[in-house]
């Protein structure tokens, strides 16, 4: 009867708090097998993000944090669950032969959680140009430079990591295996 008493006295924010919370996740739950058309989402709300940097000619150090914080989402998305290098000292690893038992490609950042972290991301940086106090005066070529040396940087690491412990990250060129019936299992008899 707790609950009774306690439901009189939801103030309107909270409710409505509860409601947009709830039909957000609705609509979150709803697009989660359109990868696609989530995608293409994320890069409309980034052009959009772009162009606005590019019209106000300013917040460069928004968006160099922005580009930092993306390069970080993009490391968990390509790295496994459990870093192969820590189980390698616990005694288990990746199979190496093909007597070894299989372990499939686990993400420490799911695609879906990596796509809403990044659509986030840019949503908030967008709001965040609105603020004049947080345009900070810098010479941007160095920000730009800066953050491409990182980029080469972390994914050569990664990459070497790939190539040391022979996991693809990606479903590209993996062999997939479908379910075909064949003639004679298909029912219809043999002459």
């Amino acid at each position: 009867m707790e609950g009774s008493e306690n439901d009189g006295n939801v103030t309107p924010i909270a409710k409505w708090k509860t409601d947009f919370s709830r039909k957000f996740q609705y609509f979150l739950d709803r697009s989660t097998p359109h990868t696609m058309e989530r995608w293409l989402g994320t890069l409309a709300v980034a052009m959009i993000y772009v162009l606005r940097v590019y019209y106000v000619q300013g917040f460069y150090v928004i968006s160099y944090g922005l580009g930092i914080y993306v390069l970080n989402l993009l490391i968990g998305f390509l790295s496994p669950k459990v870093d192969p290098e820590l189980e390698a000292l616990d005694g288990a690893s990746l199979p190496t032969k093909g007597s070894d038992e299989f372990k499939p490609f686990i993400r420490r950042l799911p695609e879906f959680k990596f796509w809403y972290a990044i659509t986030k991301a840019f949503v908030v940086a967008f709001v965040l140009t609105f603020f004049s106090m947080l345009d900070v005066p810098v010479f941007w070529p160095i920000l730009l430079c800066y953050w491409i040396f990182l980029f080469f940087l972390t994914m050569k690491r990664q990459i070497l990591h790939m190539i040391k412990y022979k996991y693809v990250p990606f479903d590209i060129g993996k062999q997939r295996y479908t379910n075909k019936k064949s003639a004679s299992s298909s029912g219809t008899p043999r002459n």
